[in-house]
């Protein structure tokens, strides 16, 4: 069925659409062999609260934005590479139901749907378009990805010291290592993460100890062996940005 659409007319129409939905700000998207799947509006649990977001789903990639105007308007165009995608399933809590986890080792969220039946389509197309990409590459699924941030909402105090009260002065910060909302005093070094960033972000002090134990134990098997050399990376002090929620 992917290969049929491909080229046809109704599949290039559709993916201009979404291209003029998105406007000069978003990525062109229209690539030889790519198929628009299906699109919706997903809930996205983001730092601050859920947000709905428009979500589109091709044959290679998952891309979603904020909704301006439904059907008419997108900004924020995000861009994931499905060969990278794992999912999976979020248990009901509360209001917050028909849920799943997209995980790449760049970026983790969780998603939500309206209903029972939404979510399974979702997570079936999602998944046999993974597996097709990765059956066509011969690559293997993606093992590591990057941790799924927990909300403020579900953290009044630091998760890790279990002491620092948040306030208005005594700020938020999420590890980029584990999620967890952690206060300043416990989250300030930063780790070199390559599959996040290319400059240093920000960790907690539990993930910054387990980090460097693994680092140290690799550098040290890596010197014993003849002619290897040791390479340490320089720490940026260059800020993070701890208010992005999307």
């Amino acid at each position: 069925m992917v290969d049929r659409l491909a080229n046809s007319e109704a599949n290039s129409k559709r993916i201009a659409l979404v291209e003029n939905c998105f406007g000069a700000a978003g990525q062109p998207l229209a690539i030889p062999g790519r198929v628009l799947i299906g699109e919706g509006v997903l809930t996205k649990l983001c730092r601050k609260k859920p947000k709905a977001r428009q979500f589109f789903l091709f044959n290679d990639i998952l891309v979603y934005g904020n909704i301006v105007i439904q059907k008419k308007k997108y900004n924020k165009q995000h861009i994931i590479p499905l060969e990278s995608v794992t999912i999976d399933t979020v248990p009901d809590e509360g209001d917050l139901r028909n849920g799943w986890l997209i995980k790449t080792p760049t970026k983790s969220f969780a998603v939500y749907a309206a209903t029972a039946t939404e979510k399974s389509e979702w997570m079936n197309h999602i998944g046999k378009c993974v597996g097709d990409l990765l059956q066509k590459s011969g690559k293997s699924p993606t093992g590591e990805h990057a941790a799924v941030w927990v909300p403020d909402s579900e953290a009044s105090v630091c998760m890790r010291c279990k002491k620092v009260k948040f306030t208005p002065v005594s700020r938020r910060h999420h590890c980029r290592k584990c999620g967890f909302v952690v206060c300043g005093p416990c989250s300030e070094k930063k780790y070199l993460l390559p599959s996040q960033s290319s400059k240093p972000v920000r960790v907690c002090e539990y993930c910054y100890e387990q980090l460097t134990s693994v680092n140290l134990q690799q550098h040290s098997d890596t010197i014993t062996r003849p002619g290897s050399k040791f390479n340490s990376s320089n720490l940026s002090d260059d800020d993070d940005d701890d208010d992005s929620s999307d």
